[in-house]
């Protein structure tokens, strides 16, 4: 495929042949499979709703390892050990680890590579184009390991960073979360822009929850409305364990946001739960695969939506019941927001079942504001501008609830507040 076509071809010549030999076996093989796969198009029917035509012809160039002095002001305050990426690479300077436990690796993926910490990358995606993207540029990222029966004491503040130039410019941050058997950690992740300038960040996320572990991860994407996040996540959770995640998607020109969990052991707990909104010039997509491969275990999906002007938004949540999955709970539901008349929302929720002792639904309702609930708060005095912005928070804040730990909960509240603030 021609260069002017897909923009990511020239980056394949720069490949580092620079590691262990399955790591460069890694990179050579992720090579292969994107010149082969290519960049993602409409034909495709899990990109059907989500074009990424304006990166074809687009000149990308590689992200620096951008230094910055200072943190941006907007960062959320939270008492956690704090771990740092710019530009997909990990800044020692700006990360604050100390007071860890033995007991936890936290440190950044490349140094984790050359201490021997990694024996493997890679896997939970099949024709996954931009995660062969990744591999083949596969550099740095986050580690994250909790050892077995270790429970962490307070939360990691995982910063993923863009800092963009004159031209647009792309990352491929490499995250990796290994919960050990027994094991339980908070990891909050937040993407956001450390200046104006266009970027594409493509993080790529591998999670394990072995055995009885607990891993709380919740994500909030805040580029900035000239940038790209094409994220994705390969979660495996093993007999006994929780994995309760939630993506707060309200930033970027183009977002996505896809998390493919494999559930691996009975009585696990699976929660893929999110809040976004879409405004003039955005498009906000979230694409979810919960498959379930052993009996007894629960999933659960919420997603809330909220589109204004123009915006477009995108829910794809697929759970499949394997038919040694007897006894599986699955539960899905998206709920869009439509306050203007040009605003879109494309749901697709999907059931395949092969099991016969099973309880699942799916559902997906979208509509405009409630004109009874507006009424109703205008005939007690509040100004229909008022009126409105507090329907709309209500309708998001609501499913914050799913969030089991409450400083996220409350991080997130400020942020849909700012948002909401710029818009209502």
């Amino acid at each position: 495929m021609s260069e002017m076509i897909d923009p990511f071809i020239k980056a394949l010549d720069q490949v580092e042949q620079t590691g262990p030999a399955w790591l460069d076996a890694l990179r050579k093989q992720g090579a292969q499979d994107y010149r082969t796969l290519a960049l993602p198009h409409v034909k495709l029917e899990q990109w059907k709703y989500t074009n990424l035509k304006d990166l074809r012809g687009a000149e990308i160039a590689a992200a620096d390892a951008a230094l910055l002095d200072a943190l941006p002001a907007t960062l959320p305050d939270l008492d956690a050990y704090r771990l740092v990426l710019v530009n997909g690479r990990f800044d020692a300077d700006l990360s604050d680890l100390g007071g860890l436990s033995d007991k936890a690796l936290v440190k950044g993926l490349e140094q984790a590579l050359e201490d021997g910490d990694i024996e493997t990358l890679g896997g939970g995606f099949e024709d996954a184009a931009l995660v062969s993207l990744s591999d083949a540029l596969l550099r740095d990222g986050a580690f994250i390991r909790i050892k077995r029966g270790h429970m962490l004491d307070k939360p990691i503040h995982l910063v993923i960073l863009s800092v963009g130039s004159d031209k647009l410019t792309a990352s491929h941050p490499r995250i990796v979360i290994d919960m050990q058997d027994g094991a339980s950690a908070t990891v909050i992740e937040t993407h956001m822009g450390a200046n104006d300038s266009a970027v594409v960040s493509l993080p790529v996320s591998e999670v394990t929850v072995a055995e009885k572990a607990r891993l709380g991860h919740y994500k909030q994407q805040l580029d900035n409305a000239q940038s790209y996040h094409l994220a994705h996540s390969a979660v495996t959770v093993a007999e006994g364990a929780t994995y309760d995640s939630f993506v707060l998607q309200l930033g970027g020109k183009l977002a996505r946001c896809d998390v493919r969990c494999l559930i691996d052991g009975a009585h696990a707990d699976v929660r893929v739960n999110g809040a976004y909104h879409a405004g003039n010039g955005q498009h906000v997509d979230n694409t979810s695969f919960i498959d379930h491969a052993a009996p007894d275990a629960k999933s659960a999906e919420n997603f809330r939506g909220v589109l204004d002007g123009d915006g477009r938004g995108v829910f794809q949540g697929k759970i499949l019941v394997r038919q040694i999955a007897q006894g599986t709970d699955g539960q899905q539901m998206n709920r869009a927001l439509l306050l203007s008349e040009k605003a879109e929302i494309d749901s697709k929720p999907e059931l395949e079942i092969y099991a016969d002792d099973v309880k699942c639904s799916h559902g997906a309702t979208a509509g405009d504001m409630d004109e009874d609930q507006l009424f109703y708060l205008m005939a007690r005095g509040i100004d229909a501008d008022t009126a409105r912005k507090l329907l709309i928070q209500a309708f998001l804040f609501d499913v914050l609830n799913e969030i089991d730990y409450a400083p996220a909960r409350e991080i997130f509240h400020d942020a849909i507040a700012a948002k909401l603030g710029e818009i209502a």
